[in-house]
This record gives structure tokens, sequence and C-alpha cells, in this order.
């Protein structure tokens, strides 16, 4: 039997499990250990997506707010008794861009968005969503162009937005985009993390994502800085996993789980302290701790132990979830973005914190599987398809919406049914604009965007310095 062979056929199958969630957090991270490569580059950018899980509503997120637009927007919203926002109560923005005879605002909750705006530090990008070619109204309903596999479908449209194909797919542009820069990195296993449970987005073809709590890497349980056991027990618990083997298999085994505990103990060493942190703020709405920003933390930690790790590239995930927002809107989803605001406000600070000094190489992205019909149900809104994003960092060309933003007109060129707007971006054109910007060059970007071809030069939307 081939060892070496053996030895890659195992790493492959501990790859699958973190895909298919199969496997603990400390499992998913033996997966991820590979040999660490030098660094090529003195420069530090890190990409964090916050995930949006369950579909944010964009209509009430960001609002066409002249005269004729609002008139729409009221009557599909049921002005009085539906989910439409009273007007008197938005946050204004005016893009650096104008477009003809319309005026923008923010939902009451997005003040720390709406400073960033008007800062120049973060941007909208209007009606983004998964597609395979231009479509139009008719092309769609009509079927002479292709449209994107399971439409409206939860698992479905999460797994398109992360990596192109339904559910059940292993690779994510994000952890694409780890596989071609993670040479850049020391400890390449540190380049794609995730405090929020397993994604594909963050899933590459060789970089595994590494898993870590809200409090920090998590340990095998048994080693020391795992369970605490007496009298060295735990040392004599270590060197039972990672001894050596003649068995092929147990040798492979002991050797990532070596690796991993290792890892595990340097990331340690390398993380900040919480106290060298902002406290974690509570959540006026629902007074509870902020769950984006205990995530958010751990990343800043990681973030500010960067040079001890040797990383020049990083990618994050993070999740908030509830926005499947299909009753009792108008109370749900205040609650929601206010927690978004108040999570972004939180981690923006600490990168400006001198224990982590990263605000002007850290860039921040919201995705969602999905927006919200702009129908509403009663009180409530249904699965919809293209939906507004933000973009925030010291890198954005900020200060503007980037796209034409929709035509809300029942039936009109964007309503491919009951509000559901047909996009005018792709997340291939969103997420290679971001690419770019991370260091992939435009020759790899086909490798990483399946369906960025079919939409010509638009490669870069401009969103990014």
């Amino acid at each position: 039997m081939n060892s070496k062979a053996s030895r890659r056929e195992f790493l492959r199958y501990a790859a699958r499990l973190s895909t298919a969630g199969v496997a603990t957090p400390f499992a998913l991270n033996l997966a991820s250990m590979t040999a660490a490569h030098a660094a090529s580059a003195d420069d530090y950018k890190a990409l964090v997506c916050v995930f949006l899980a369950g579909g944010n509503d964009h209509a009430n997120t960001v609002l066409a707010t002249d005269p004729e637009s609002w008139s729409v927007y009221q009557g599909l919203r049921n002005a009085g008794s539906g989910v439409a926002l009273d007007q008197s109560s938005l946050l204004p923005i005016t893009p650096a861009t104008a477009q003809t005879d319309r005026s923008f605002a923010l939902h009451p909750e997005l003040t720390t968005f709406k400073s960033f705006f008007d800062q120049g530090k973060a941007a909208i990008v209007a009606n983004v969503g998964p597609m395979i070619e231009p479509l139009t109204r008719d092309s769609y309903l009509n079927e002479t162009g292709r449209a994107p596999p399971k439409l409206f479908s939860h698992n479905d449209q999460t797994s398109v937005w992360q990596a192109f194909a339904p559910e059940g797919a292993l690779f994510g542009w994000g952890g694409r985009m780890g596989d071609l820069l993670s040479s850049m990195n020391e400890e390449s296993s540190f380049t794609c993390i995730s405090p929020s449970g397993n994604a594909v987005w963050i899933s590459g073809k060789d970089t595994v994502p590494y898993q870590i709590s809200i409090s920090g890497p998590t340990a095998l349980q048994g080693t020391q800085g795992g369970l605490s056991w007496p009298g060295g027990v735990a040392d004599i618990f270590e060197n039972i996993v990672t001894r050596s083997s003649a068995n092929v298999f147990e040798q492979a085994v002991a050797g990532v789980t070596r690796s991993a505990i290792d890892a595990q103990r340097k990331l340690d060493n390398a993380l900040i302290s919480n106290e060298q942190l902002d406290p974690i703020p509570t959540v006026p709405l629902t007074g509870q701790s902020n769950w984006l920003a205990l995530q958010l933390r751990v990343v800043a930690r990681m973030i500010a132990g960067r040079a001890t790790l040797g990383m020049k590239r990083q990618v994050f995930m993070v999740t908030l979830g509830g926005f499947d927002t299909h009753d009792n809107q108008l109370q749900r989803h205040p609650a929601l973005l206010q927690t978004l605001n108040q999570g972004v406000d939180y981690f923006m600070k600490q990168l400006s914190n001198p224990s982590v000094d990263a605000e002007e190489c850290v860039t921040l992205m919201s995705a969602s599987e999905f927006g919200r019909t702009l129908n509403t149900n009663g009180d409530g809104t249904d699965h919809g398809w293209g939906s507004h994003h933000f973009v925030v960092g010291n890198a954005v060309n900020g200060g503007n919406i980037y796209g034409r933003f929709p035509d809300y007109t029942r039936d009109g060129p964007d309503d491919v049914g009951s509000g559901r707007l047909l996009p005018n971006y792709a997340v291939d054109q969103y997420g290679s604009t971001l690419a770019q910007w991370f260091g992939v060059n435009d020759g790899q970007l086909g490798d990483i965007f399946p369906n960025l071809s079919n939409f010509g030069s638009d490669r870069n939307l401009g969103f990014m310095g």
C-alpha cells in the first residue's frame, strides 16, 4: 500500500467531513492542518463576510424615497397595516453618483452604516443575486435564458450564493480565494476561519476552514488546554493519540492530530485577550448580548495576531440568523438590523484599537441567500431573489450606490413576480470586485467565479479602492 497516497486520501476524506458538517470543530480542524508556507508579501488583507441567514428584507434596509418610488413602495407594502416604514423615521443618504429623479435613505436602525456611508467608508451595491447570465424579465418568464437552479429555496440559494451550486456543493468562492493565496501565509491552516460553524463559502479545494469558538480555539479534550486531568494524565493521553504507528491510517491520524494540537496552542499564544478589547454590547431591542459582536470579537483577536502567526491573507465568515421574516416583520426586522448595526460598529472600533491596528486592511461585506418580496403577505414578506448589500472599510470607495437602483413597479422590468427582483449584478461580479482587491489576479478570476465571463467586461464594479 502506498503510504503517501493513503495519507492524501485520508486528508481528502477529512476535508469532505468539514463540508458535510458531520464532525466536531476539533475534528474539522484536524483536517485543516497542512504544511506551512513561506510568506511572499509584506502586506496584510482580511475579508470578513457577514451572512444574514434567512434572507434579509432589502426593501426596508435601503429605500428609494423620491415621491414616485415612495408611492409604489407604500402600495406594495400596504402602508398603515403591512410592513411599510414611516418615511419620517428614515436616515437620508446622498450617493456621490446621482440616480435621475431618485433619493435614498436607510432603515432608522442603521445609524453606523449611515455614518460610514457619509464618511466614504461604506458603499451599497444595489440588487445583487445569483445569476448564470444576463436576463430580462421576459427571458426569465419565458424560460429563454438560463436562471440559477432552485430559486427561492433557503438551503439551495445559500449554497448557490456561496458556491454557485445547490445544496451539497463542496467549494465556496471565499475558500477558493484562500486556495490561491494561502501560500502567502506561514500558517496556511488559519487562512479561512469561521466562529459560527461550518460554511461552504470558506471551503476550498485545498483549504479547509478552521473553526474557532467565540472564546478562542477549540482544544482536543484530554490534552493540555483541553480537559484538565491530574498528575500528567493529559500528557499520557496526548502521547497515545499522536504516537507513531506502523499502520498507515493510524500514522496519518496521529500526524494531523499532532499538527492540530500544535496549531491550537500556537493560536492560543497569538491571540490577544478579550480584556484588551471593548466589552460586548447589549442589543437594546432584545436585552441580549450582541451575538454578532461576540463572533467579530474573536475575528478581531485573530487579526491582532497576524504578525505572530505570519499571516498575509485571511478570509472570515460570521453569521447572523433570523432574517426569514414571513410574519411580524415590523417588530423582528428592526431588532435584527440593530444587532447588525451595533455589531459592525463594535468590530470597526476594535480594528482601530492599538492592540489590533488593522482598520486600513480589513474589508467587511454583507451576504444573504436572497432578498424578499416587495409585496407583503400581511405582516411579513416572502422569499425573493435580488438584494442590496453593504461593503464597509477604509479600502472601500464609499459614499455611493453601485448599480442601477431597481424599479419597484408591480410587473415592471425588474419584477419577476410578487415583487421579486431580477438581479442587476451577479454574485460573480460582486465577488470578483472583492477578490481583485484581495489580491487574486485577473487570470485566476474565472477559476473562482464560473459565470463571470458571461457578463462581459463588468468584472470590477468599482466599489473597492
